[in-house]
């Protein structure tokens, strides 16, 4: 277990409070209670307390064992384009799906993140996965009324459908 009052620091962002667990010796992928870490439970807009824990060594790639998200999917679902930046600096798979079948992508998309989509679209993130739901993040933005002209970056449905298609043909071996 991991040791509570780290915990408490990340969560308020308390970057001095973080350091000096840190060089206490704490682990920092430990878990508290509720099965997380530090950097799960941080406060997404301080990038200093992001860094600090990244830079002991977090793991931007430990999923919440509940529904399955990371601390990428939490940040871009939020719209903090430089934490999101920076969990992929620090290694964050960038095409890491939830318990639903969601990239960090498609929440950025579905919340308008514009920024974050842009940042994750370019690092791999693959715009034409669907989730469990059958949904692109192009479609999620659609859905959710996110219609302005960064939509035109995500694929629309007929274009992941074709390509969904074709993997099953190539699949088959009937292509």
């Amino acid at each position: 277990m991991t040791h509570p009052q780290k915990q408490s620091a990340s969560a308020r962002g308390d970057l001095n409070g973080v350091q000096l667990l840190l060089q206490d010796g704490t682990n920092v992928n430990g878990f508290n209670r509720f099965l997380r870490t530090a950097l799960q439970v941080v406060m997404l807009g301080s990038t200093a307390v992001v860094r600090a824990l990244l830079e002991w060594g977090a793991d931007p790639n430990l999923r919440d064992p509940d529904c399955g998200l990371t601390v990428t999917h939490d940040a871009a679902r939020e719209g903090f384009v430089d934490t999101v930046r920076l969990l992929l600096e620090y290694g964050a798979d960038a095409n890491q799906v939830d318990n639903r079948g969601n990239l960090p992508l498609h929440l950025a998309a579905r919340e308008g993140h514009l920024p974050v989509v842009q940042l994750l679209i370019g690092h791999t993130a693959d715009p034409q996965s669907v989730n469990n739901q059958g949904y692109t993040a192009g479609q999620l933005a659609r859905l959710y009324g996110r219609t302005d002209e960064g939509t035109s970056l995500l694929p629309s449905a007929s274009s992941a459908q074709n390509i969904q298609k074709h993997n099953m043909r190539h699949f088959n071996g009937t292509d």
